[in-house]
């Protein structure tokens, strides 16, 4: 009787504000991936709104889990996690399905597990148990982010090398915003900023690929390569654009509905909001999204202890560069990579995560009324 009273009491601290703004973004997601993927020369890619319904429910179950699943218990999980993933990371590169030139995924029937996706989350767990168990009130000092960076560095080269510069260099922002949560001396901050000034010049030259040159010299400039490498930000731009206020009504966009827009489903999802719901709809996503995140900074003020407000932090930064860089790109103010926008975009390799990260945050604001 007393374990029933227990369980109803946990039921109802559910944070259920969080989960009908996930919920929210889940629908708004489903509905412009309908219009994506049922153009009149769509035939092909029907199957994959379905396909969604079912990573969306998985996803949920995920969530729930994450939810009553004591966060703590990834203190002690979190370095075989890492161990698991980087040995992924690694066998990708070997056996991995290669994709548009990259490497990046296992086939596994019809699902494909992405290792650089997963990394994210898990990277959170490591850095939030190291910051958790090596707590320094004075301030971090340089030798002290030492193995917290090589946490980082390890996986971002393993994902870069795939070629996948885009989620590297995310898995580095999260990464970064978890280090600036966390006090750093300032000696520290300024010596890194000045090491990340010397390392772009010197990347640009020795590690960049053309391709990637490309990309973001098209970014500065999309005319100078209008049906190659500009191509895609400029139908983006075009879409975003003609939306105006109210849209163009759903499925009645000419760039998504007559396929001008690549991966309309995937990395342009938002240029088809935009382009059927106008500026009325993305400011609705978008101010979902930033909900979301005022959200996230409230749980972590009221976590517990260190380690769920970590947790939170880290979670959130995942979804925020997401969507910042997703958002960025497809309007023209970044250069286009593969970032998906998330909760919204189709793919399950980024809806799980994304929801189990989800969950894990509503576990630390259900246990601020636990203990």
């Amino acid at each position: 009787m007393a374990l029933q009273v227990e369980e109803r009491t946990t039921i109802r601290k559910v944070d259920y504000n969080l989960a009908l703004v996930v919920l929210a973004l889940n629908l708004i997601g489903l509905i412009n991936l309908y219009s994506a993927t049922h153009g009149p020369n769509s035939k092909g890619m029907n199957g994959l709104f379905w396909s969604q319904i079912i990573f969306m429910c998985i996803g949920w179950i995920a969530y729930a889990a994450g939810t009553f699943i004591d966060y703590r218990i990834f203190i002690r999980l979190a370095y075989p996690f890492y161990g698991i993933n980087l040995c992924l990371l690694f066998l990708v590169t070997i056996i991995g399905k290669t994709t548009l030139g990259a490497q990046r995924s296992f086939a596994l029937g019809p699902i494909h597990l992405q290792p650089s996706e997963t990394m994210k989350v898990v990277l959170v767990f490591v850095l939030a148990r190291y910051f958790y168990n090596q707590a320094r009130p004075e301030g971090y000092r340089l030798k002290e982010l030492i193995v917290p960076a090589l946490l980082v560095l390890i996986p971002a080269v393993f994902i870069i090398k795939q070629p996948d510069l885009g989620t590297g260099l995310l898995l580095v922002a999260v990464s970064a915003t978890m280090f600036l949560f966390v006090k750093i001396q300032n000696r520290v901050l300024v010596g890194a900023t000045i090491l990340i000034c010397l390392a772009v010049p010197l990347g640009w030259k020795f590690s960049f690929k053309e391709y990637q040159k490309n990309r973001i010299l098209t970014f500065m400039n999309p005319a100078r390569d209008p049906r190659g490498a500009g191509y895609n930000s400029i139908q983006s731009k075009i879409a975003v654009g003609s939306g105006r206020i109210f849209g163009k009504g759903f499925r009645k966009g000419s760039q998504g509905q007559l396929e001008f827009l690549p991966e309309r489903h995937t990395d342009f999802i938002f240029s088809v909001l935009s382009e059927e719901h106008g500026f009325v709809g993305s400011m609705t996503t978008l101010s979902l999204f930033g909900l979301l995140f005022l959200m996230g900074v409230r749980i972590a003020s009221q976590s517990k202890d260190k380690f769920g407000a970590l947790m939170v932090v880290g979670s959130m930064s995942i979804l925020f560069w997401h969507m910042f860089i997703n958002v960025g790109m497809t309007t023209g103010i970044l250069p286009i990579v593969g970032i998906p926008l998330p909760l919204i975009s189709y793919g399950g390799s980024n809806l799980l995560p994304t929801m189990l990260s989800l969950g894990i945050v509503s576990s630390v604001s259900l246990r601020r009324f636990l203990f």
